[in-house]
């Protein structure tokens, strides 16, 4: 991989498979995230956040040292902006948990790549061809098979409305960091995205009243783990990844990590497949690549 800034690649350009492997690959590794957010006990949802970003600080800053270049202004805003919707999705989903199953939460937030093809088309003027769309249904079906082999179902509303809107602020986020990347290297997007988490995290977590001391060594060890696995390997994937495939693919490729976290569940935690899960996982992979391998439709001049 290229070490220096690349142009991001547009919506009506065909999608680079390095890009989009990488993208897999890292939405693959966020998979980690929510075992290691268990075992992060009795950390509570904020000051994970804090945590994860103030590990992975120290690294990004390193991978992003003299990479600074005039006039990027505008994108290190949108950068900024893609951490303050992180920070939101993140939030509204752990809030989430608290009035819905986890089924449900996480069902809802894929909702994203909905959200993020929508704004393509009617403000980007991106043009999805219909095989795109399939892939986008094909793969939302996946995920509703996903969360009913889960146990999904209705709750009191609230916990659907805030997983909804978490949806909203994932979708956001991605559209955010696809237009940062533009201008700005994969390292470079990532520092002024995490330093505007770490900060926005430490406050709120502040605000809020979390502990933020007095964990056992394993929830200290799990933290780590996010800074490091999650936050830095896998989002430096993600991010390289969305400078070379056009948004709305993007989006679709991050719809594997809930693939990735039954995957991972099966083998580092015991946990048993069942036959829908193994059902929900293929039409979630055949979505993402139908959307892959779908040529992009001309953008009329």
């Amino acid at each position: 991989m290229k070490a220096e800034a690349e142009p991001a690649a547009r919506s009506g350009e065909a999608p680079d498979a390095r890009g989009l492997a990488a993208l897999i690959l890292g939405a693959s590794l966020l998979g980690f995230a929510a075992m290691l957010v268990r075992w992060a006990a009795p950390a509570g949802p904020l000051a994970v956040g804090f945590y994860r970003m103030l590990f992975a600080l120290p690294f990004v800053a390193w991978l992003a040292r003299g990479r600074g270049r005039p006039g990027t202004g505008r994108a290190q805003a949108w950068a900024l902006g893609a951490g303050v919707c992180f920070v939101l999705d993140l939030w509204m989903w752990h809030s989430a948990l608290h009035h819905t199953s986890a089924a449900n939460a996480t069902l809802l937030v894929t909702l994203a790549p909905i959200w993020v093809a929508v704004v393509s088309v009617l403000w980007l003027g991106v043009r999805l061809r219909r095989r795109f769309w399939a892939g986008v249904l094909l793969a939302l079906g996946g995920a509703l098979v996903l969360g009913l082999a889960k146990g999904a179902r209705w709750g009191t509303g609230l916990g659907e409305l805030l997983g909804a809107l978490a949806s909203l602020a994932y979708g956001a986020f991605t559209l955010a960091l696809g237009r940062a990347r533009r201008d700005l290297s994969a390292p470079e997007a990532l520092f002024w995205v995490v330093v505007c988490c770490t900060v926005l995290f430490g406050a709120l977590g502040w605000a809020r009243g979390e502990a933020f001391t007095g964990y056992p060594a394993r929830a200290w060890w799990a933290l780590l783990g996010l800074g490091v696995v999650v936050q830095v390997v896998a989002w430096w994937l993600i991010t390289w990844g969305m400078g070379h495939v056009p948004t709305n693919l993007g989006a679709m490729g991050l719809m594997t990590q809930p693939v990735a976290t039954v995957i991972l569940g099966w083998i580092l935690l015991s946990e048993t497949v069942r036959p829908l899960q193994g059902l929900g996982t293929l039409l979630v992979l055949a979505g993402v690549a139908l959307c892959a391998f779908t040529p992009p439709a001309a953008i009329p001049e």
